[in-house]
């Protein structure tokens, strides 16, 4: 049994159709890479794992169990979070606070969500910052800030939304890193990312969309080679 299964995946709105028959599959401890050019339907599939937006056909399992119907925070509690490809933090709470929001998901008591936000916010590197303001923190800063109020929910699976885009190759490198950290503890990732090198190195295996259909599936190299993505990316005749 697959930790995630979509299957025959369609969504619509209005006449325009965003995804169409798409199946996905993440296992337990894999990391798969999303990729696709602008407007390929990348966003909305995670919009619809996550509950955010009803499919129009297809089904959603998470751990064997039906995901359709359910509101974003009862995916969430099942163990599935997301973060967000334009970061929104809580701007007048500070970086913890901001983090104590997602630990309210697993832990009721105060203490214990600080405790847990302190010991995430250490983790993907902003123990220092704790007590700053969301809106003073960097764009790098902001990306480890939704990351972590994801982390904060303790999920099996975390859907990261080009959590790397608008950095520079350094904050790159790092982001690499601390994904292969979280990875390394437990957590399954399904990864939209258009920083080639970045999606390449960690992922091992790659979906690509295109126009809202899948079109390519396999390890990186291999879907690297492949005529139909090649063309996706650089045009026919590429």
């Amino acid at each position: 049994m697959s930790l995630l299964e979509v299957r025959d995946l369609s969504k619509r709105f209005g006449g325009l159709t965003a995804v169409s028959r798409f199946d996905l599959t993440v296992e337990a401890g894999e990391i798969v890479g999303l990729i696709g050019p602008n407007g390929a339907g990348k966003t909305t599939v995670f919009n619809v794992i996550s509950g955010f937006y009803p499919p129009t056909r297809g089904a959603i399992s998470f751990k064997g169990d039906s995901l359709l119907g359910l509101r974003p925070h009862a995916i969430c509690r099942r163990g599935l979070a997301r973060t967000f490809q334009i970061v929104q933090p809580f701007a007048g709470l500070s970086a913890l606070e901001n983090v104590m929001v997602g630990a309210f998901n697993r832990v009721g008591e105060v203490a214990a969500a600080r405790r847990h936000a302190g010991e995430i916010l250490d983790l993907v590197g902003l123990g220092h910052r704790r007590d700053a303001a969301a809106r003073s923190l960097t764009l790098a800063d902001r990306k480890r800030l939704e990351m972590a109020r994801g982390l904060a929910t303790s999920p099996e699976l975390l859907l990261l939304d080009e959590v790397m885009a608008g950095l520079n190759p350094v904050e790159v490198d790092e982001i690499i890193g601390l994904i292969q950290e979280i990875h390394a503890r437990g957590v399954s990732l399904l990864v939209i990312e258009h920083v080639m090198q970045a999606i390449m190195a960690l992922s091992h295996r790659l979906i690509v969309l295109h126009h809202g259909e899948k079109i390519g599936e396999g390890p990186p190299a291999e879907v690297a080679r492949d005529r139909r993505v090649i063309e996706a990316y650089l045009g026919e005749g590429a």
